[in-house]
């Protein structure tokens, strides 16, 4: 069984800053947009280096989005930052109409997403944003598991043409993928070679994917891991594969399952080759103000409900 190493633990939404960065220093076009929370998203470093691309909206998201469809047309390559509340849920006729319908090269970044925003409570939760934002035709939707594959993101969507939503975090979680990564849009990453049963997953929850598959190893329970960067474009053939090799997967996100990974995944399913599936995400509901940690205990979007709806499923093939 192959074994993953934490580096380190690193807040996500900092590896989008150093993506930024390092877009700053090498891509002329990348200009930044920000509404009122430039040190939350991590992006001082770009507005020090880079006034004169650093665009400091207010609290103003709506223009915000306005603002960065128009930059488009003059060729630059905007990226917009706040949180994911504010960056989906209160700008959406504004993503919908001046981005999405115009197909317009804007990158929309998104912070403090999921019950890891941890205190600030269900009203910046937002657990729907995955949901919103994939629905839009032609939108990219990519949510991304640690520090190091965040930035490979941040720097990879700079070199795609259209409109894409990133989505990271602001709690610190363990750093495991390759600095020197590869990231590739639309391609999901193997993990865990298996052979009882598939679990895919993204974001913060792939880690604890990892952490399940070990557990499930003590028990003598084949798992294969997958990282679902890309919601999508989703990765049809790679779980298809997966699964026809399993016969039975989980699906697992820190999002609503309504709206999310597991509803794109059961559709491909659905259509290419029915599979018995299990969701790990919240249910219909929305957070509360706590620890990042005691919310994902209490709304089961850790290891222990990953390796239990694992066994749940097996039961079901």
């Amino acid at each position: 069984m192959k074994t993953y190493t934490d580096t380190g633990k690193k807040d996500t939404r900092s590896g989008f800053g150093a993506g930024l960065t390092a877009l700053g220093q090498t891509n002329p076009d990348v200009v930044a947009l920000c509404a009122d929370l430039t040190g939350s998203l991590k992006m001082d470093e770009f507005k020090a280096n880079h006034p004169e691309r650093f665009f400091q909206v207010g609290i103003a998201e709506a223009n915000m989005m306005g603002l960065a469809a128009g930059m488009t047309i003059g060729g630059k390559i905007p990226f917009t930052g706040t949180f994911a509340n504010f960056s989906t849920g209160r700008v959406y006729d504004q993503i919908r109409q001046s981005i999405a319908y115009s197909h317009k090269n804007v990158k929309i970044c998104a912070s403090h997403a999921g019950l890891t925003l941890g205190e600030d409570g269900a009203t910046h939760q937002i657990l729907e944003d995955i949901g919103l934002m994939k629905m839009l035709p032609g939108m990219t939707v990519i949510n991304t598991c640690d520090f190091n594959q965040t930035k490979a993101a941040t720097m990879a969507i700079a070199q795609h043409h259209g409109p894409v939503y990133l989505r990271f975090g602001r709690p610190k979680v363990p750093n495991f993928t390759p600095e020197d990564q590869n990231f590739e849009i639309g391609k999901a990453v193997q993990l865990q070679e298996g052979s009882d049963v598939t679990i895919v997953a993204t974001g913060h929850l792939v880690w604890e994917a990892l952490e399940a598959a070990k557990a499930l190893n003590e028990e003598s329970i084949s798992a294969e891991v997958i990282n679902i960067h890309t919601i999508k474009p989703l990765d049809t053939d790679a779980i298809v594969k997966s699964v026809k090799k399993t016969g039975c997967i989980v699906t697992a996100e820190e999002h609503n399952f309504l709206g999310g990974l597991g509803e794109s995944v059961a559709r491909e399913l659905a259509l290419h080759h029915p599979t018995p599936q299990e969701f790990v995400a919240t249910n219909d509901t929305f957070g509360e103000s706590g620890t990042p940690a005691q919310l994902m205990d209490k709304y089961g979007l850790n290891a222990a409900a990953i390796a239990a709806k694992a066994k749940k499923v097996m039961g079901r093939k």
